[in-house]
């Protein structure tokens, strides 16, 4: 620092000192303090001078090389495509154990073919997905979702990996939207990739009562706290034979009250694929969903009802209506519990719904002196989900050729399911879950593969890790 600059200080020390001295005059012992305070208060700013005139400056030339080089990465990733493009995936790998069918094994990317069925055990979970997002100058969404295994097509358009293919263009501003594609279902309050669901299994309404995806074209509104939403094309079909010219019109409307709770409803009304007789038939389906969820605590239920012409096991029209309710509750902010509750009524007419697939024959018919056929032409209830009539075990009149045959084929069976679970987050990545269900129902209807005897209910565990980034 300069003599003039130091001496500028201690002038201006002084004078502000020199405001502040009283009318009378000071002892030179009074006087002298005073200056030595000042002179060290001086020495503190000639240090702290010293410290900022020691600190790096980035010269101009290289703070333009910066700049430079920044654009220039800007520039290559909207080049590339990359702006606004999102990537974000998972997997989970499953251990599930089913007591009637007597397994115990680990499930990890095994479609819906070759042998594996779509069933409460065997559901969208143990499968691997891959998300890409893309959002367009002028508000255009570009969404693809693969999946190897398990995706919602791929039961249907067997081997498919394409879980989602969809594109949301602004019609008439941001709230107002065209979407088209391959776009999964959004009927109830659970989701079907693993890292949005509580429990490892879907609640029965899901797995049974609900589309999986839609092949069409349609419209998104957002107004204030209301988004509707609709879709007029195919259900579960990519395309439609020559057979079938009607589609099937899917709609939702989302209403959210505050911060912490909603409702919605959806609907399905149209042809869609009839498992007992073949081809199409008329289904008209409504569901209402809603949540609760605030801090540590989540409620969540469901009502749903639904019928399909001559869907039923007998060969007449299938009808239903169900529950499901969900709580859940944070013991820790990374330990939770869980419990689920649901239910279907399903008797009219045998039983069915266009989710459920009964056996094409299970049982052989007898002859009129009571003995057994030699050819296995019985349909029978399915022994799996639990669906269908109960099951009763016949004999002739001396106690032998003894087999389970259907009781009652007009009188179908009410499900019911209890899961308790439990999750932990490991960290931001990883979520390990465990859960305990019991399934149940008024008639023998869930086939134990051991003996091959049918019983009114059912139980699984399973653990599964979900990693996603």
């Amino acid at each position: 620092m300069t003599q003039p600059f130091k001496l500028s200080l201690l002038a201006t020390a002084l004078l502000a000192a020199g405001l502040t001295l009283p009318a009378f005059a000071q002892s030179n012992d009074e006087i002298l303090k005073e200056l030595r305070a000042l002179k060290s208060r001086v020495e503190q700013l000639e240090e702290q001078l010293k410290a900022e005139q020691a600190k790096p400056k980035v010269e101009a030339a290289e703070f333009n090389r910066i700049a430079v080089k920044t654009e220039a990465i800007e520039d290559a990733i909207e080049a590339q495509g990359l702006k606004q493009f999102k990537f974000s995936g998972g997997m989970d790998p499953t251990f599930i154990a089913n007591r009637a069918q007597k397994t115990s094994s680990f499930q990890f990317l095994n479609n819906f073919q070759n042998g594996e069925a779509y069933a409460y055990d065997n559901s969208y979970f143990g499968m691997a997905w891959f998300d890409m997002q893309k959002e367009m100058d002028g508000g255009t969404r570009w969404r693809l979702t693969l999946a190897p295994h398990k995706s919602t097509i791929s039961g249907y358009n067997l081997g498919s990996i394409v879980h989602e293919a969809s594109v949301s263009i602004p019609m008439d501003g941001l709230q107002k939207r065209l979407i088209a594609g391959a776009i999964p279902d959004w009927s109830g309050y659970e989701y079907l990739l693993p890292n949005a669901q509580k429990f490892i299994t879907h609640n029965l309404l899901f797995d049974f009562t609900a589309p999986t995806y839609y092949v069409g074209v349609g419209g998104e509104i957002t107004d204030g706290k209301w988004i509707y939403k609709g879709v007029l094309g195919n259900v579960n079909a990519n395309r439609y034979g020559s057979n079938i010219r009607t589609p099937l019109l899917s709609y939702r409307v989302d209403y959210a009250k505050g911060e912490f709770n909603g409702f919605g409803f959806a609907g399905q009304h149209g042809k869609i694929g009839n498992a007992v007789a073949g081809g199409t038939s008329t289904l008209h389906a409504l569901e209402v969903d809603g949540y609760f969820i605030r801090g540590p605590l989540t409620l969540q239920g469901q009502v749903a009802y639904g019928q399909q012409k001559s869907a039923a096991f007998n060969g007449g029209n299938s009808r239903w209506w169900g529950l499901s309710g969900l709580a859940a509750y944070k013991v820790t902010p990374r330990f939770e519990l869980a419990a689920r509750a649901d239910y279907i009524n399903n008797s009219k007419n045998g039983g069915g719904t266009y989710n459920v697939f009964f056996n094409g024959a299970c049982a052989a018919a007898r002859n009129e002196d009571g003995t057994l056929g030699s050819e296995l032409d019985q349909p029978c209830a399915d022994g799996v989900n639990g669906f269908g009539p109960g099951m009763t075990f016949v004999t002739d009149a001396n106690g032998e050729n003894g087999q389970w045959e259907v009781g009652d084929p007009n009188k179908g069976s009410n499900r019911y399911a209890l899961s308790l679970g439990m999750s932990y987050l490991l960290n931001q990545f990883t979520t390990i879950k465990a859960e305990y269900r019991y399934d149940a129902s008024n008639n023998r209807v869930f086939q134990y593969v051991g003996d091959g005897s049918y019983k009114k209910n059912n139980h699984i565990f399973g653990v599964s890790t979900v990693i996603t980034f």
